[in-house]
């Protein structure tokens, strides 16, 4: 009875093992032309760490790679912003410096610690424009092909969404 069993679980296993190989091979018969396979692949029309880095070696460099013109001269200014605010700060800092070493007084303490706050901050609020500058350029180039069009039947929005695996 041990052998009948043994025996019928070995027969059992090559019997699966024999179709699974036989499963296991592909037809090649079928050949595919390769123009049709890269004509339905999708390429971006813009290098979203080509944007990244453009942004940032000079701010805003990454938007006009993008088409996005209106977004420079926003980064520019707001960044033109915290540097004269920090600059400002930063001077007015030395000077409540200077008084506070020469006079003592705690007024000329709380201005220069004033100062110094809001220099630092600002410093802060640069560095932040700097990071969304380049968040900004990533996004804007890899929704570069994003298209909403209007359909001409109805006059409505459309939104085209492309989706390749």
């Amino acid at each position: 009875m041990k052998s009948l069993t043994a025996n019928t679980i070995k027969i059992f296993t090559f019997i699966i093992l024999l179709n699974l190989s036989l499963f296991s091979q592909q037809d090649t018969t079928e050949i595919q032309d390769t123009t049709t396979i890269s004509s339905d692949v999708f390429v971006m029309q813009k290098s979203p760490w080509g944007a990244v880095g453009r942004s940032a070696i000079l701010p805003g460099w990454g938007q006009i790679y993008n088409e996005s013109y209106w977004k420079a001269p926003v980064i520019w200014g707001v960044m033109g912003w915290f540097v004269y605010a920090w600059v400002d700060n930063n001077n007015n800092y030395i000077d409540y410096k200077d008084l506070y070493s020469q006079t003592g007084e705690s007024k000329y303490l709380d201005y220069r610690n004033f100062y110094r706050d809001q220099r630092d901050e600002f410093a802060i609020y640069f560095v932040l424009t700097y990071f969304l500058n380049l968040v900004d350029a990533y996004v804007d180039a890899h929704l570069f092909d994003f298209n909403v069009g209007e359909n001409y039947m109805t006059g409505t929005k459309m939104l085209n969404l492309r989706v390749n695996f």
